[in-house]
C-alpha cells in the first residue's frame, strides 16, 4: 500500500502490524504484533462460522437465536457491527423474570443438539 503522506509504500503485512501497535493492547514487539494479528483472524473465523450456523439453524430445527448471539458476541470483540447486532438479537432471545433463557428454550437447545449430534454419528458411523 502506499502511504500519501510519508510517501513510502507499505505491504499488508506491516500495515497490519502497525495497526496492532495502534491498539495498544498486548503487542509490545513485532513478534507480539504478529501473534495478535494471529489470533485475530482465528477468533474472526470462528466467530463467522459459528454465526453462520445460527442463521442456518433459523428456518432449520434448533436454537437458531441463541447461537447466532454466541457466534456474534465471539465477533463483537474485534467487529463493530457484530456488537451493534448483538443487542438486537439478545432482545429476540426468550427470557424468563430473571432475564435467563426459559427452561424450555434450554431445553430446546439440548435436545436438538443432542439429537443433530446422534443423527451426524448415525449417518456417517452406523447407517
Amino acid at each position: 500500500m502506499h502511504d500519501p503522506i510519508t510517501g513510502e509504500d507499505e505491504t499488508l503485512a506491516e500495515a497490519m502490524i502497525a495497526a496492532e501497535y495502534e491498539t495498544g493492547r498486548r503487542e509490545r514487539t513485532e513478534v507480539g504484533a504478529k501473534a495478535h494479528i494471529a489470533i485475530r483472524l482465528v477468533r474472526i473465523s470462528a466467530g463467522t462460522i459459528v454465526t453462520l450456523v445460527g442463521l442456518a439453524m433459523m428456518p432449520l430445527p434448533g436454537p437458531g437465536l441463541p447461537v447466532l448471539a454466541i457466534g456474534l458476541a465471539i465477533l463483537a470483540r474485534d467487529v463493530a457491527w457484530a456488537d451493534r447486532l448483538l443487542t438486537h438479537v439478545r432482545d429476540r432471545i426468550p427470557t424468563d423474570d430473571d432475564g435467563g433463557m426459559t427452561r424450555s428454550a434450554k431445553i430446546t437447545m439440548v435436545l436438538s443438539g443432542l439429537a443433530g449430534a446422534l443423527g451426524s454419528i448415525w449417518w456417517f458411523f452406523v447407517r
